[in-house]
């Protein structure tokens, strides 16, 4: 089995600049690239993301897989490789089963690529995150960027982190072995 960090992409390795979906818009939040390389080496890194943007009409599927196809080729240029994005494009009123914090996503990921939950992490910068995280029986850790400096009081993370940079450095510390 192998150990993965799922983490949500916006607000944590991009800028989230709410119903993110135009290349144009696309910048990484800072110490992203740098705490992603250095989690790549020991983790398989996945995107677990809600886009209720989507559901809501706002754009379309289509313009989500641009803009997730920009953000895993500019990573790739610092070789650093995403195996997958799951992605919730339902909207939260819509019950469904593959939405944040519901664990079908993360599920869904430790069986394609067999991952052990009791030694990854799910990173994200809203509770839900860190609450889809340990109802998936993984560490979470919040980081400070996107929208995470508003969701810090009672986040029942794991640990707080500034940015991914210091989320990474704390996994790697803090590893289960």
């Amino acid at each position: 089995m192998i150990k993965a960090i799922l983490m949500d992409r916006d607000g944590v390795a991009t800028e989230d600049l709410g119903y993110v979906h135009k290349i144009e818009d696309f910048n990484f939040e800072k110490n992203a690239v740098e705490g992603l390389k250095l989690l790549s080496k020991d983790y398989k890194l996945i995107f677990i993301t809600n886009q209720s943007g989507i559901g809501r009409g706002f754009f379309k599927f289509e313009d989500f897989l641009n803009y997730n196809n920009r953000v895993t080729e500019e990573l790739k240029k610092h070789n650093i490789k995403i195996e997958k994005t799951y992605v919730c494009p339902h909207k939260p009123e819509d019950n469904c089963e593959c939405r944040k914090p519901k664990a079908k996503l993360i599920k869904d990921a430790a069986k394609e690529f067999n991952i052990d939950l009791s030694k990854s992490f799910m990173i994200g910068d809203k509770n839900i995150d860190i609450e889809m995280g340990h109802n998936a029986d993984c560490k979470s850790i919040l980081v400070l960027t996107g929208k995470g400096m508003k969701e810090k009081e009672n986040s029942g993370a794991d640990y707080v982190a500034k940015d991914l940079l210091d989320a990474a450095e704390w996994i790697l510390r803090n590893e289960v072995l």
